[in-house]
Parts: structure tokens; sequence; C-alpha cells
């Protein structure tokens, strides 16, 4: 099993949404889960808002870490992509329903870009997981 270390150093600003940096020790997996839209099983867009959109995404990813073994705690690094900042604030709330109280959240990266690889896509949500 490896081990998990949430570094936050006091150097730096603490925000109780994400890690600074996550260290993975020991033998164990890492699981490298490619961007999620916010699509159904189906591959249809739900949604044509970036919370609806962000919340399947999360849970896509869920499902995939599920399928590995893990669990959401088991994340270490999303990346979420973006089409337009006015995006981030709904993906922020659409983490917090999916994370809700669990302690020590992954390090994170947001990116704003000009367009996904379908139109209707307003966000992407990729991870890392140490399983």
């Amino acid at each position: 099993m490896s081990s998990v270390t949430h570094l936050n150093p006091p150097a730096l600003h603490a925000n109780p949404a994400f890690s600074q940096a996550v260290k993975v020790d020991g033998p164990g997996s890492l699981l490298f889960v490619g961007g999620q839209n916010g699509v159904d099983q189906h591959g249809q867009v739900v949604g044509d808002d970036a919370f609806t959109q962000s919340v399947q995404a999360f849970r896509n990813l869920e499902a995939v870490l599920e399928a590995a073994g893990g669990t959401l705690e088991n994340v270490v690094k999303w990346t979420i992509i973006a089409t337009d900042r006015a995006h981030i604030g709904p993906g922020f709330g659409a983490f917090q329903q999916v994370w809700g109280g669990r302690a020590n959240p992954p390090a994170i990266t947001v990116q704003i870009v000009s367009g996904l690889a379908n139109p209707a896509y307003l966000v992407e949500i990729e991870a890392v997981a140490a399983l």
C-alpha cells in the first residue's frame, strides 16, 4: 500500500479546496484517468451549464476509480479544464458537492481553454490516483 502525504507548507496560501502538493511513497499503483466530460453512459451531454456538467464529470471519474478498485480519496491530483472563467465558480461548487466534508483534498490545476473536443463540453476533468 502506498503512503500519501498532503503538503501545504506554511509559506504558501492554505485553501480548504486543494492541497498544494501530494506525495506518494511506497509500493502501489498510480491510475491516470483521462479527461472526463459531463456526458452520460451513452455519450450524451448532460445539461448546458458548468455545474451540471462538472458534477457528471466527477461522477464519471468516480466510476473509473471504482473500476480500478479506488475511491475519490485515492485522487492525488485533479486537472480541471474549462472553456470560460465563468465556469470556475460552478465547477468549484460541483467539486464541493462531490467531495463533501472529506479531509485532504487533492492538488489541483485549473486551465482555461478556448474549446474542447465537442463545442457543447464546458468542462473536462482528469485525475491521478494512488491505489
